[in-house]
């Protein structure tokens, strides 16, 4: 995609650019920022597969079923639609429906569009923050989506759990993410019933992928996450490595703290686009 760039030298500070995203989306961002000409290697930090339980893939399948009888579906994440609508598992409306679809942010609404489209079903229904929105999460989807939400209304939050999670307490909302939404749409009366459409695994890095990990702790080294978990994965996997010499770019001010408190010396935020990300490493790069 793009020229060529694997004999471009590297731009300004930036020696590496380790890109954490699970396999698929950190494959694709690689690619994309190396068109670009930045230094840019996938390094997963996350698997993402089918729920484990058999409990939740039951539940997924009869909410595939069912879903046309909620009144909006949150999507938590692009993982979360690729999941929830895996190739022919959704079942097509029979009936005029009122379902709106929820997206935090531009990345899982253009899925969001492309799974509803094999469903004949127009991308007018999807709600998100505007595009110039401050940031792409919760707090700024709210203000789009809270006139729908009524008592008596029902939500369907489709997201992730994670393979170290203990069982839910009873009558809790299976999964990980948006809990601040959920708790605004149960405030104005609303149900909200969930759905784990995937599973998080914590990666098993080979002996390859620990080096990069070490030769990434030294500066000229910026690492690009979008989650939290990614970061509690690598220290995880790597406790020893110390990163006082290395950058962070984070997608979300959350994520920006958690970087901090793993001791990295440099915390850049940036909004999740392509073009925000690649102006905070222009940032980097004139960096005094």
């Amino acid at each position: 995609m793009g020229e060529n760039t694997a004999q471009r030298p590297a731009r300004g500070r930036v020696a590496r650019l380790i890109v954490t995203r699970p396999a698929a989306e950190a494959d694709h961002w690689a690619q994309m920022l190396r068109a670009q000409g930045w230094p840019a290697q996938a390094l997963p930090l996350m698997e993402i597969g089918e729920p484990a339980s058999v409990q939740a893939r039951a539940a997924l399948q009869a909410w595939r079923a069912h879903w046309p009888q909620v009144d909006a579906m949150l999507f938590v994440s692009g993982a979360a639609v690729s999941h929830f609508f895996a190739e022919g598992a959704v079942v097509r409306p029979l009936a005029p429906f009122n379902t709106r679809f929820w997206a935090p942010g531009p990345g899982t609404a253009r899925q969001l569009a492309q799974a509803l489209g094999a469903l004949d079903i127009g991308p007018e229904r999807i709600d998100s923050p505007p595009a110039d929105a401050a940031q792409f999460d919760s707090e700024h989807l709210w203000p789009v989506v809270a006139p729908q939400v009524a008592p008596g209304g029902r939500i369907l939050i489709v997201r992730g759990s994670s393979s170290t999670d203990a069982p839910a307490p009873e009558g809790a909302v299976p999964g990980h993410g948006r809990d601040w939404l959920i708790r605004q749409c149960e405030a104005l009366g609303a149900t909200v019933e969930g759905c784990v459409a995937y599973e998080r695994r914590p990666p098993v890095l080979d002996g390859a992928a620990r080096a990069l990990v070490v030769q990434a702790s030294q500066a000229g080294s910026v690492w690009l996450f979008s989650s939290s978990e990614a970061l509690v994965a690598l220290r995880a996997a790597q406790p020893s490595v110390r990163w006082t010499e290395a950058t962070a770019l984070v997608t979300h001010p959350r994520i920006a703290q958690a970087a901090r408190e793993a001791g990295f010396g440099r915390v850049i935020e940036s909004r999740p686009s392509l073009p925000d990300v690649l102006r905070a490493l222009e940032s980097e790069r004139t960096a005094p």
